[in-house]
């Protein structure tokens, strides 16, 4: 879970748009970032498995 302080700095609006980063809607998590999704991997990873993602299936080969 990431510190509460940053997910607030992160949903404020910046002076700059180029200081803008994406965060995992989730926890907050600001590395490994998908933006298809909105999620971190950690988060996309658990909620794909539950089933809860649609179109999204585990890849067997």
């Amino acid at each position: 879970m990431a510190k509460t302080s940053l997910m607030v700095k992160a949903s404020r609006p910046q002076k700059y748009k180029v200081r803008e980063y994406n965060r995992c809607k989730v926890c907050g998590r600001s590395r490994a970032y998908m933006r298809k999704f909105g999620m971190c991997r950690i988060c996309f990873r658990e909620n794909a498995l539950k089933g809860m993602i649609p179109g999204v299936v585990k890849s067997s080969w």
